[in-house]
């Protein structure tokens, strides 16, 4: 095997375990504080914030504006219509504004 797919393989079984021993450690607590419960509910915003904040403000203005109308968006749909748009929008504006 080559070094590339044991690099794959080992990630795999690392995020397999990470999630297995979330799910070990909560199990556990009959119950989970409040304050708990809204950071691992607020984890999935952070994350995708971290994925797109960097490109929105070190590439083009097109990334910032599809950022920002997906911010929009976001203030009147779900998750799924602000995820869609927001690919529409950074897919028209790099067709027909190329760079």
């Amino acid at each position: 095997m080559s070094t590339i797919v044991w690099i794959i393989f080992a990630a795999a079984v690392m995020t397999f375990l990470t999630r297995v021993g979330g799910h070990l450690v909560l199990s556990r607590f009959e119950r989970i504080h409040y304050r708990v419960e809204a950071g691992l509910n607020a984890v999935p915003a952070a994350v995708l914030t971290t994925l797109v904040a960097p490109p929105a403000f070190t590439n083009s203005w097109q990334e910032f504006a599809a950022l920002l109308f997906s911010g929009l968006i976001a203030t009147r749909f779900s998750m799924m219509p602000m995820f869609f748009s927001g690919a529409a929008f950074i897919i028209l504006l790099r067709h027909f504004f190329p760079i």
